[in-house]
This record gives C-alpha cells, sequence and structure tokens, in this order.
C-alpha cells in the first residue's frame, strides 16, 4: 500500500450559484440551488407556447404514429412546443419509430400519456438490417428521438416515454434486454435503439418527464454545450442491461437537478472520450436507486473537470460514488467534488479505481487529482477502494466527515490522502430523514429540496 498524508489544501473554487423557482404545486417556491460548477444561470424550465396538439387515436396491429409527431414537429415554429394529448375517447398512448427534433422546438408529453418506442426494429434499422440482432459492432439502430444540432430544443410533460425494452421483439422470441444479455454471454454487442441522442447541440432541456423501459441508454449525449435535467425520473429494471440514466459525454455546462433514477447500469455517467472534454457538470437535490453509482468514466481520456455532485442519496446502488477507468482509456480527472452526499445498501459505496475491467496495457493513462468529498455518509459498510495508477501518477483525494458506518474493508494503492475515513473527530451526516421511497405513477412527485 503506497499512502501519503498531506497537510491541508484550500477548498476547490465554485463557478456560479443557481436560483430554484416554483416547484411543484404543492410549493409556492424553492430555496436557492446549491453552488454548481455549470456555468450558466439554470433555473426552473417552463413549458413553451403549444404549436400543435396531437390526441391519441385507438390501438391497432403495426401502429406508427411517427409521420404525424414528425410533421406537427418540423411545422413548430422556433419557441413552440408539440403536444401530444389524449385522445377523446380516453385512449392516451402514441406509438413511434425514430423521431428528430429540431432547434427551438420542444416536444411535450401530457399527463397520462405514454409515447412509446415501436417495437418494429426494421424502423430502427441504419441500412444493413442489423436492428434486433448480435455482431461485433452494435450500431445498428437508430435512437428512438435524436436532436442533432439543434439549439434550445427539449422535451417536456408530466407524461412518460417508454422504450419498450422488456416487450418482444418484432418476429422474435426475444426483448431488446434479452438481446443485450446474450451479447454479454457471448461476447458480441447487441443492436438495439438508445432511447435519447443528443450531439453537437446547445442549451437543451429535459423538464419533468418520465423516461423508463429504454433498451439502451436513456439519454446519452455528445459535444453538447448547456443541459439541463431538472425534475426528471427514469425507472426502468435493475436487470436491464447497459441501460444507463444520463451519460454527459464530451459536454459541458451540465445541470441535472431534482431528479429520481433507477436504472441497470448507472444511474448518471460522466465521460469524456476521442470527441473530447466533459466539464462544467452539476448534479443537485437528486434521488438514485437501482443502478451502478453516480459514476466517472470510463472513457476519461477527453479529461473530465470542474463537476460537482451536492445533495445525493443514493439507496442500493451497487456503487456509490465512483471513478472508473483503465490504461487504455484513461485520462486526467480532476476538480471533482462530492457534498452532501447520504448512502444506503451499497456493495462499493467509495469506488475510485484505475485499473477498471483488467485487459492488455494501454498508453492512455488515467490521472485523478483534486477530488474531494465532504459531508458523506455511508450507512452500511459496502467495500471502500480508493487507487490511483502509479507513484508517479497517484489518486489525490481530501476527505472530510467522510464515514464509512460498520467495519468497511477499504483497499488503497497510489494515494496521497488529505484528511481520514472514518476520523476520530468525524461528523456523520444525518441521514435519517433523506431516503424517499421512489414515487411512482403519475407525474407531479415530490420535488427534492435540499437536504430531504
Amino acid at each position: 500500500m503506497h499512502i501519503t498524508t498531506l497537510g491541508p489544501k484550500p477548498r476547490p473554487a465554485i463557478v456560479s450559484s443557481l436560483m430554484a423557482s416554483a416547484v411543484a404545486a404543492a410549493l409556492s417556491c424553492a430555496p436557492p440551488l446549491a453552488s454548481a460548477q455549470d456555468t450558466r444561470d439554470v433555473r426552473e424550465p417552463t413549458l413553451p407556447k403549444s404549436c400543435a396538439v396531437l390526441s391519441a387515436e385507438p390501438a391497432k396491429p403495426g401502429r406508427d404514429d411517427a409521420a404525424r409527431i414528425q410533421q406537427a414537429l418540423d411545422r413548430c415554429a422556433q419557441g413552440g412546443a408539440v403536444h401530444l394529448a389524449p385522445g377523446d375517447t380516453g385512449d392516451a398512448g402514441f406509438t413511434a419509430g425514430p423521431l428528430t427534433l429540431g432547434g427551438g422546438v420542444t416536444l411535450v408529453v401530457d399527463a397520462g400519456v405514454t409515447l412509446y418506442a415501436s417495437t418494429n426494429p426494421m424502423l430502427f434499422d441504419n441500412g444493413e438490417k442489423t436492428c434486433g440482432t448480435l455482431d461485433a459492432a452494435g450500431k445498428g439502430c437508430r435512437p428512438f428521438i435524436t436532436v442533432s444540432g439543434a439549439r434550445g430544443a427539449g422535451i417536456m410533460g408530466d407524461g412518460a416515454i417508454d422504450g419498450q425494452g422488456g416487450q418482444l421483439i418484432d418476429g422474435k422470441t426475444e426483448t431488446w434486454w434479452q438481446i443485450a444479455r446474450r451479447a454479454q454471454k457471448e461476447k458480441l454487442r447487441q443492436n438495439v435503439p438508445r432511447l435519447i441522442q443528443i450531439d453537437n447541440a446547445r442549451d437543451f432541456t429535459l423538464y419533468r418527464i418520465t423516461l423508463r423501459n429504454s433498451s439502451n441508454f436513456h439519454v446519452a449525449m455528445n459535444k453538447v454545450d448547456g443541459f439541463t435535467a431538472w425534475g426528471v425520473r427514469i425507472d426502468t429494471p435493475h436487470d436491464a442491461r447497459n441501460s444507463d440514466g444520463i451519460d454527459p459525454g464530451a459536454s459541458r455546462n451540465v445541470t441535472i437537478a431534482h431528479s429520481y433514477i433507477r436504472t441497470g447500469d448507472d444511474n448518471i455517467a460522466i465521460k469524456a472520450g476521442n470527441n473530447g472534454m466533459s466539464e462544467n457538470i452539476s448534479i443537485l437535490h437528486n434521488h438514485f436507486y437501482s443502478g451502478h453509482g453516480m459514476s466517472i468514466g470510463s472513457e476519461t481520456n477527453g479529461g473530465v473537470r470542474n463537476v460537482l455532485v451536492d445533495d445525493l442519496d443514493m439507496d442500493g446502488t451497487t456503487s456509490g460514488l465512483r471513478i472508473k477507468s483503465n490504461d487504455r482509456r484513461g485520462g486526467v480527472v480532476s476538480g471533482i467534488v462530492y457534498r452532501n452526499v447520504c448512502l444506503r445498501g451499497n456493495r462499493w459505496p467509495l469506488y475510485i479505481d484505475t485499473n477498471y475491467e483488467p485487459g492488455p496495457a494501454g498508453q492512455l493513462i488515467p490521472s485523478y487529482s483534486g477530488v474531494r468529498m465532504e459531508n458523506v455518509h455511508s450507512l452500511t459498510p459496502g467495500q471502500v477502494i480508493l487507487q490511483g495508477y502509479d507513484d508517479a501518477r497517484p489518486l489525490r483525494l481530501a476527505l472530510k466527515d467522510v464515514v464509512v458506518d460498520g467495519e468497511p474493508p477499504v483497499k488503497t494503492s497510489f494515494i496521497q490522502l488529505d484528511g481520514r475515513l472514518n476520523a476520530p473527530d468525524a461528523r456523520a451526516l444525518d441521514c435519517t430523514k433523506r431516503f424517499a421511497p421512489f414515487p411512482e405513477g403519475p407525474g407531479n412527485w415530490p420535488v427534492k429540496l435540499a437536504g430531504q
């Protein structure tokens, strides 16, 4: 074990502060959000004015509402919103193949309405007729909703978007999730659609929407500048493989706040691969349930910096606060602050590793510095893993009032530590009132305020 103890260091600067405005109907106002790394002044979003209302129609075999939804989106002027609303006869479902959101246009799924992704793989096929199959590439399907090069687009409403990952694929005897599990066993890649893919976009907003049962990632970003998720629910079973909640990749100025996430993979995973750095990211006032935790990586070779995770509760995630990479996809991770975090029922409450998924040696060396944890309390022991890469690239970690109850096994190597886990004078954060059940049912679930 290689440990060097250092003296006190200054706390990393916080870039800007956010203010919260009106929240749930039962609340008249909310206190300010915590200081944040996102450089924007982020406030609670509002719904744009409606440009079109589409009513749900009676269900029928082979239904595809994509054409009429896409036509309404394409005709909507910038700053407007297309509403999906219940039908006159009580129908509340839309089923569609791939959709595209343009600049300044918002899709609103009204309360009680569900927009379902079709189970017809050919609607999502990229042209090689591989969607719904396994191969070595795993790139055979288009996403359900694509946002590319757009500014000011959004998805909002108290309704839901359902990827139907647990439903049988048309013409097959497997679901999307079963294909993903078989790919894992056969060491291949699944060709399944992501739910929402956002590329080269600016100022995208998710507000109060429920995303569920995605066959792959729920929200994936690439080269996005300005992303807000506020009051969002993500709800997918714990065994749905590769069903990450929200993945900012090569993106900057990201705020994810007041949201509830349970899924089968990373609840949030900040990534930075060959497309560039991820920076200025705020994760504020959220609840996580099943999933793999609050992750950075495993792709970090583009660099990750200036991340604040504040007021987070993780109840039953396998990992808690996690930074993961290796020397085939590693890079510089710096300026990471975790604050006011409560954990319960986690196998690895603290997990920082530079040898995630060991394999052949590479040249992309992970380097973690300026990582700080303060007021972090795990109510169950789990295992603590804190590992740098080597003597030249140690994990530089500061701890203040970080407590893991019981007698947790601790594995450390190549670490420069400022502070101490379970220090004799540590003040354990009071988590007795922090954990809340996942909000079931339709919209208007409680918005998480600081310290709740």
